[in-house]
């Protein structure tokens, strides 16, 4: 069985930074890309960034691009986001998910395992 766990969210002030984490678990965590999603009250949940198998690859959305940093580390399966320079604006739940294959998509649809999600809320 698949268990994606995130952790790390909580509240910061604008221009602040915060590091959120996914712990995978129950797949071999090297062989796929992995996505974090945000989803705001009232807005539909995005992908902010992903990451391929090996970390070779990335994507970022343009809201996010040069403050955000996706990476992995597949010898603990875990995926990360570092969140610099954090905008009111970026308020949501964080959801981290496992792709079924290995390169990099941004549709919801491509992944398998989502996990519970995080909250970060940034105040201004």
């Amino acid at each position: 069985q698949v268990q994606v766990v995130e952790s790390g969210g909580g509240l910061v002030q604008a221009g602040g930074s915060l590091r959120i984490s996914c712990a995978a678990s129950g797949r071999t965590f090297s062989s796929y890309a992995m996505g974090w999603f945000r989803q705001a009250p009232g807005k539909e949940r995005k992908c902010v960034a992903a990451i391929n198998w090996s970390g070779g690859s990335t994507y970022y959305a343009d809201s996010v691009k040069g403050r955000f940093t996706i990476s992995r580390d597949n010898a603990k399966n875990t995926v990360y986001l570092q969140m610099n320079s954090l905008k009111p604006e970026d308020t949501a739940v964080y959801y981290c998910a496992v792709d079924r294959d290995a390169d990099i998509s941004t549709s919801s649809r491509r992944y398998d395992y989502w996990g519970q999600g995080t909250q970060v809320t940034v105040s201004s």
